[in-house]
């Protein structure tokens, strides 16, 4: 399944937001700094999907804020 994501990182908290049925928000407390807020982001989806971190790829976006992810399910 792919989901497009938009990244807040240095936000208050962190949440997903769902925007659609294949968009979400992500607010990440981490700064874009060393791909923290990228792995932050991605224990959040893993969390969120119930799946392994190793079952989500960034597929576009690494280094954006707006991102294509793929999260491998089952």
């Amino acid at each position: 399944m792919y989901i497009k994501i938009k990244v807040v990182p240095r936000a208050k908290k962190s949440e997903i937001i769902k925007l659609d049925k294949n968009y979400l928000k992500i607010k990440v407390l981490s700064p874009p700094i060393k791909n923290r807020a990228n792995k932050e982001m991605i224990s959040l989806l893993a969390d969120y999907y119930n799946v392994n971190k190793s079952a989500i790829k960034i597929i576009k976006g690494e280094h954006s804020r707006e991102k294509l992810v793929e999260v491998l399910c089952g």
